[in-house]
């Protein structure tokens, strides 16, 4: 019985585990597509206009069409996805190698079809995602191989020679080697999706394409397959059917309206809301929590999509370059000439199957949920984006639309007294550590002292304890560790509106079940959590979080956790990869953690984003970083002109490496400042480093 246990819960983290690998490549896809979807627009206008069957057609200007397509797209690429792996040395050599690629395509070519090589010109998109970051990569190793063996002065003659030649023998394989499985790989796929066509099967993709949007798993296909094959069949025919498979909105607007029509509570009232962000503004991540509220509705979407797929293939319509985002402006931006019918005609169809299928399965269960008093969506909300794996303004909105946060907390009645809380995360390192803070001071205000309030690693909860809070993607993962206790989930630590419910709710436990359970149980004390906050930035470990800006018993205060050469203000924005590297590159300076830890902060924002509001990000590496860690140190940059963090504005960003208790004082400290909105325009306001260290250090001295 045991094994059998344990083998399914083997299998089902097995199952996790390759999703969350489908949407980390997906993710990177995305990332080298995404950036360049602009060009791709671009190019897409100079076809409608000035090719000889455009609307305007300019021989002259006609001639930019071909080398843009063939050359400067796939180098833009190969270059995006170089710079996701190495930066500036990235984007060259993967730049060089990947047209020694694009050079080996059409020489193989060349030599099959002679004269007529032009006509079967292969876009070396595929070969671009491939060589791109393959070739940064290799840079990356191979200048990790004499790091620090320069002898002084050589260093520039090393870096140039090193990455030229790099290149020239990347270009070389690429032309070689990588070059004829690109070509065989591309006329596989392009004879699979004419046999599609032909045979009437495409629409049947919709049964593969329409689940993996709701798990977020359409990066993988869309921007690995679907959108190369477009462009190569837009190159030769002018559009592309491809190019609708994936971005069509009336599946998702049809099962919005059913929800607005047929729905009960929440997803009633932000359907039709729902609907308009995602019809109009593209962003189809809307309507994935109603359709996991009810997986039947997967028919719904999938009748819908093959449907408008259908419709597509009667009329041979399609879209000149990719619609993103998948909204109806883009989409009707991007219809080829002569093609609105069909195309329209198929969103509209779409999403008249998809209300269709969808209304009489949300009739069938009306009565059902009404008598539940509810609809489950707050909790489909969050597991959207459990899925989706960070956090997601639109899907922020929705819950914040259903009150998922306070106003369902609100509705919350504490069955016992509430004596431990949990702050739960990834890696217990920083994040849940400033939360514990914030909230403890708030139980503070209301008079209440006797609560303990602890900080760990999700691993680490030890499955008694009355109340945890979690960021809305890790609830789930916390609830299989703690299943009596009230979850509470928050979108970001430090200025969270249910810390006010969570106070409420241990007053209330109080009032409800009177002094007799004044004490902690013993059976709490055993695990040693005493009447204190509880700090483990790593699993298994605990340690004592500061208690109104004072040094913890037996622990010396931290003179060079947070010092003035780790105290930045920069003028200008930055991006959150420049952020991250500054903090990092600061830690490593400090002697606080090796060149490892940065990749593991990458993962960390991959899982969980480490915003934490008020303008306030605290990058930190996974709980699987620790021997990467070498001691406690803090860096604070201030960017006056913002970081967009997981789509959040920060001004601030503190970087976090802890293996003792010297930095939580100063994290005790930050967490009080940026709990109060007008602290934070304080620290925005100084103009000096000093000044701005000065602030850090003054609260509660």
């Amino acid at each position: 019985m045991t094994a059998t246990a344990s083998e399914a819960s083997a299998q089902t983290e097995s199952r996790g585990g390759a999703r969350v690998l489908i949407q980390r490549f997906g993710s990177f896809l995305s990332g080298m597509i995404m950036p360049n979807i602009p060009a791709l627009i671009a190019w897409g206008i100079l076809t409608a206009f000035v090719i000889p069957d455009g609307f305007t057609p300019n021989e002259g200007l006609a001639t930019i069409v071909g080398p843009m397509i063939h050359y400067l797209l796939p180098l833009l690429i190969a270059m995006q996805g170089g710079r996701m792996i190495y930066e500036a040395r990235g984007v060259v050599v993967a730049g060089i190698a990947t047209f020694g690629v694009i050079a080996g395509s059409d020489w193989l070519i060349l030599q099959q079809y002679g004269d007529e090589a032009g006509n079967y010109q292969i876009h070396m998109f595929i070969g671009a995602m491939i060589m791109g970051p393959l070739a940064a990569w290799v840079m990356k190793k191979l200048d990790g191989l004499w790091e620090g063996k320069v002898r002084s002065g050589f260093e520039m003659l090393v870096n140039m020679f090193s990455a030229g030649l790099t290149g020239f023998f990347l270009a070389v394989g690429g032309f070689y080697l990588l070059a004829p499985v690109v070509n065989w790989l591309m006329e596989v796929l392009g004879r699979g999706v004419e046999w599609l066509v032909d045979t009437g099967l495409l629409p049947l993709t919709s049964v593969i394409i329409e689940p993996a949007k709701v798990f977020f798993l359409n990066n993988a296909i869309n921007h690995g397959v679907l959108t190369p094959l477009g462009v190569a069949e837009s190159a030769d025919m002018g559009k592309s059917v491809l190019f609708m498979l994936e971005a069509n909105p009336g599946p998702g607007v049809g099962v919005l309206i059913a929800y607005t029509v047929f729905g009960v509570g929440a997803a009633k009232a932000t359907a039709p809301g729902a609907a308009l962000i995602q019809f109009v503004g593209g962003i189809h991540e809307v309507y994935f929590p109603y359709v996991l509220m009810k997986p039947a509705l997967l028919l719904a979407v999938v009748a819908g999509g093959a449907s408008g797929v259908a419709v597509n293939v009667v009329f041979d319509t399609g879209l000149r370059g990719p619609a993103s985002p998948g909204s109806i402006l883009a989409i009707g931006a991007q219809t080829a000439a002569g093609d609105y019918l069909g195309v329209m005609l198929s969103v509209v169809v779409a999403a008249g199957v998809s209300f269709a299928v969808a209304a009489p399965i949300l009739l069938a269960s009306r009565r059902r949920d009404l008598a539940a008093g509810g609809d489950q969506f707050s909790e489909a909300v969050a597991k959207t984006e459990a899925n989706k794996g960070k956090s997601s303004e639109a899907l922020s909105g929705l819950a914040a639309g259903a009150g998922s946060g306070a106003a369902a907390l609100g509705t919350t009645v504490p069955t016992k007294r509430i004596e431990t809380i949990i702050f739960a995360c990834d890696a217990g390192m920083g994040s849940s550590a400033m939360g514990a803070s914030v909230l403890k001071r708030k139980l503070k205000e209301a008079g209440i002292t006797d609560v303990a309030i602890s900080n760990k690693a999700i691993p680490s909860l030890p499955g008694n304890t009355d109340l945890v809070v979690t960021q809305q993607q890790l609830t789930d993962r916390a609830r299989s560790r703690e299943a009596e206790a009230v979850h509470v989930s928050v979108d970001s630590f430090m200025d969270a509106p249910e810390y006010d419910d969570i106070v409420r709710l241990v007053q209330e436990s109080r009032e409800d079940q009177g002094s007799a359970a004044h004490q902690a149980p013993e059976d709490r004390t055993a695990t040693g959590e005493a009447q204190t906050a509880v700090v483990a930035p790593e699993a298994g470990n605990t340690e004592q979080v500061p208690q109104d800006g004072q040094v913890p018993q037996n622990v010396q205060a931290p003179q060079d956790v947070l010092t003035l050469d780790r105290v930045r203000i920069h003028a200008g924005a930055a991006t959150q990869e420049q952020a991250l590297t500054e903090a990092a590159d600061m830690l490593v300076e400090a002697g606080a953690e090796t060149s490892d830890y940065l990749e593991a902060m990458r993962r960390r924002e991959e899982t969980v984003s480490t915003f934490m509001g008020n303008e306030l990000a605290i990058p930190h590496g996974t709980n699987d970083a620790k021997e990467a860690v070498l001691a406690s140190a803090l860096t604070v940059s201030r960017y006056d002109g913002g970081v967009d963090w997981a789509g959040k504005q920060a001004t601030f960003v503190v970087g976090i490496a802890g293996v003792g208790k010297e930095h939580l004082t100063i994290l005790s400290k930050i967490a009080r400042l940026f709990s109060d909105k007008e602290a934070v325009q304080r620290l925005k306001a100084v103009e000096t480093e000093e000044e701005l260290l000065e602030m850090l250090n003054a609260v509660n001295d």
